[in-house]
Order: structure tokens, then C-alpha cells, then sequence
């Protein structure tokens, strides 16, 4: 014979620990914006130093900081409008590549803007 229990009631808050994970992996753009710590800015700069090469860093890269994280981009402030457009067209894929490994995030996109819109 079958025994039919009734019905327990779970508050929702419960359930958004469960599903919170699959949620953020489907769809990474949801999880929100993050600051950089200091020490990720310059652990990215480093590596970055470390591929491009001092003399090409210090021409490009020169006042580069890695700001912050929303999603799967990373949003990062250079000295002015022209390094910015050339740190965006150059490097951008190496510079996503570099953070994600850093991060252990995924980065898709970089955006460089530059510091007179900080």
C-alpha cells in the first residue's frame, strides 16, 4: 500500500542557492560587476609585460589600469583616447587571455577607455 505524504512547503530562498550556479554558467553576463584588487591590475600588467616586451609596454601600456569585471568584460582605463584605441585594436584578444587565467574568469571582451572618462 501506498502512503501519499503531504506536501512540504520550502521557502524560495532555499532553492536560489541550488539554481544560483547553473544560472551564472548559462548565462556569465548575469554575475554582476566586480572591482579589481590592486594586486590583480598589476598581475595582469606584469604578464602583459612579460609578452608585449618592456619597450612595447612602456610605449602602449604605459598608465594602463585594469579597473573592474562586469559579466565576461573587463573594463580598463589608458592614458588617453589614442593609446586607449590602440590598446583596444592591438591587444585586446591577448589582454582577454591574460586576464582569464588571472581572474579565473572567463573574458571575452576588453574595453579601454581612456582616464578623462573615469
Amino acid at each position: 500500500m501506498l502512503v501519499q505524504r503531504p506536501l512540504r512547503l520550502v521557502p524560495i530562498h532555499q532553492y536560489r542557492s541550488f539554481f544560483a550556479p547553473c544560472i551564472r554558467a548559462a548565462f556569465p553576463y548575469l554575475t554582476g560587476m566586480m572591482k579589481l584588487t590592486r594586486v590583480q591590475d598589476q598581475a595582469i600588467q606584469a604578464l602583459m609585460a612579460g609578452i608585449v616586451g618592456a619597450e612595447t609596454f612602456d610605449h602602449a601600456f604605459a598608465g594602463i589600469r585594469f579597473d573592474e569585471i562586469e559579466g565576461t568584460m573587463l573594463y580598463a582605463f589608458a592614458r588617453n583616447e589614442d593609446v586607449a584605441s590602440d590598446i583596444e585594436d592591438s591587444y585586446s584578444p591577448l589582454i582577454a587571455a591574460v586576464a582569464s587565467r588571472v581572474l579565473n574568469k572567463q573574458v571575452d571582451v576588453v574595453v579601454v577607455m581612456p582616464k578623462v572618462l573615469q
